[in-house]
């Protein structure tokens, strides 16, 4: 790439879209600090790419981002577009990147933000993204900005809800985000030693999964029996029933829910998603385009945005195979 084509880019701009992921300010952070470095100006488009369409901006710099607070959520908003989804919404949206003298744009998000981003990028707007989703179900990348703190949370309301399960010697129906994937769930599971763990991607069936691993637990001496049960895989409370008119116990249920957003990102999502913003930068600076940017066995990596949305990302077979050892015990 030629030292023309490096100093080409003079300004891009930084969104966040669809739902919101603790670290994700860490990424904001990081994408202003690295392109203030290299001497290109940020421009914030808050609530997404509604935020694009309508020219809902804010100019970034080294001195807005030093007292950013890393929490749940993000600064610059974020809400999904209906707009966007129309042609008419995304030529309004490149309209506005001409307008502000956009050379390129990184969005973080999940699937639904890349397949914004990709729309935008039709029309000839460079674009980055970065992964930013509790479910952690970009296919293209091993981990996601905010599952680690999503994860956290789950794990600290669980432990909390055991105190008062165990002592009463019940049976606990906890709801754990992730979407249409187990990947929190699985995670989760682990970390709390449940008794069962249920997830859309088993083939399972109920009583494999749920009601013989009770029973286990049960002939095994237990006497309270934590379910984690991912809301991809149905209702907490639709579980719960079932276990009651299976097996005649009477469970209580939890459902997390938004609770597993907000919250001070861990130490690795700051970091995760500050190298992440750092890479988006050097790519738009080194005048790529179309790319995501991912995680491979800790190494940064970026990819073809059309590859990586023709990818599917299933659970980790390793961390399954060591649940299905673990639970029922």
């Amino acid at each position: 790439m030629s030292e023309t084509k490096k100093n080409a880019v003079k300004r891009i701009g930084v969104l966040t879209s669809g739902g919101d992921a603790p670290g994700m300010n860490a990424a904001v952070r990081s994408v202003v600090r690295a392109a203030v470095y290299r001497g290109i100006e940020v421009v914030g488009i808050r609530r997404g790419w509604n935020g694009l369409i309508n020219g809902d901006i804010v100019r970034l710099d080294e001195r807005s981002v030093a007292h950013i607070i890393d929490r749940g959520g993000t600064i610059l908003y974020t809400a999904r577009s209906e707009e966007f989804r129309t042609e008419e919404g995304q030529k309004k949206a490149v309209s506005t990147c001409k307008l502000l003298g956009l050379d390129g744009i990184v969005a973080i998000g999940g699937d639904g933000t890349f397949r914004g981003a990709l729309a935008l990028s039709k029309y000839g707007i460079s674009v980055v993204g970065l992964p930013g989703t509790i479910d952690n179900d970009i296919a293209c990348t091993d981990y996601c900005i905010g599952f680690d703190t999503a994860a956290n949370t789950a794990i600290e309301c669980i432990d909390k809800l055991r105190d008062t399960m165990q002592s009463h010697e019940r049976c606990s129906v906890v709801e754990v985000m992730g979407r249409n994937a187990g990947h929190l769930a699985l995670y989760v599971g682990l970390a709390v030693g449940a008794t069962a763990v249920l997830v859309p991607e088993s083939k399972e069936s109920f009583d494999t999964e749920i009601i013989e691993k009770i029973r286990n637990a049960r002939l095994n001496g237990f006497t309270h029996y934590m379910v984690v049960v991912a809301e991809g895989a149905g209702s907490a409370f639709d579980v719960a029933n079932r276990i009651r008119d299976e097996i005649a116990l009477d469970p209580r249920v939890t459902v997390l829910g938004h609770v597993q957003r907000g919250g001070s990102p861990t130490a690795r999502d700051r970091v995760m998603a500050t190298r992440m913003g750092y890479r988006a930068v050097e790519i738009l600076a080194a005048g790529s385009t179309n790319r995501i940017v991912g995680v491979h066995q800790g190494k940064i990596f970026d990819i073809d945005i059309d590859e990586a949305l023709s990818m599917n990302k299933g659970l980790d077979m390793e961390e399954w195979a060591v649940l299905e050892a673990m639970t029922g015990l």
